[in-house]
Order: structure tokens, then sequence, then C-alpha cells
């Protein structure tokens, strides 16, 4: 199953109702492991190491750090962009999708946009 890392600003209401639907989905918010103030490459090298798949909202800024980190050969975990204006059972129903039916190391070096 995939671990995701969810950005700062990442709709909390798709979090929980992620929850709501898999109890068990091993998701990390950044703001709870200290990273809510820092940058996006650090955000991005911190899912690395702990080989998550980070969940954003962010299109304007995090997919070029994403790339630049593939780029450079380093390791990047898998980036889902879930735009904004996304409607909120799509979104968890496409997250769901993905959490269940793929691996976290099938995300490396992915950048992916929602829907599906």
């Amino acid at each position: 199953m995939v671990k995701f890392g969810a950005d700062e600003n990442f709709n909390l209401l798709i979090i929980q109702g992620l929850k709501r639907r898999k109890s068990d989905l091993d998701i990390i918010l950044i703001q709870d492991v200290g990273l809510r103030t820092e940058d996006d490459p650090v955000i991005l090298a911190w899912a690395a190491e702990e080989r998550r798949v980070t969940l954003t909202h962010d299109i304007r800024t995090m997919p070029g750090f994403a790339a630049q980190r593939i780029e450079a050969d380093q390791r990047m975990s898998g980036l889902i962009v879930v735009p904004d204006q996304m409607p909120i059972g799509p979104a968890i129903e496409d997250l769901l999708v993905i959490a269940e039916c793929t691996e976290s190391e099938e995300w490396e070096s992915r950048i992916e946009y929602l829907p599906l």
C-alpha cells in the first residue's frame, strides 16, 4: 500500500474522507512532523527519505521542484497534484484507488495529476 505525506495546505476534508473510508491508510501531515514552514525542496527531500508519495494542491511550484530532483538523479518518491477545484468526493475516490492498487515503489520519480 502507498504511504502518503500531505503538503501543508492539503485539504483536510480529503484527508478525513480518506481515513474514514480506509482507517489503516498511512498518511502523515507535513505539519505533524515539524515541516509546516519549510520550502517545497525540503518537503520533497523528507518524503523521499520516508518513501512517502507527496500529496499537494500546489500546481505552481511543487511539480517543478519534483522534476528538478528527478533531473538531478535524486530520489523523488512521487508527487500527486490534486487541483484545488477538483470536487472532494472524486479526489477521495482517485486517491483510494492509488492507495489500494499500487505500491509506494511504483511512484518513484513520478509526477501525476488528478483526476486519474
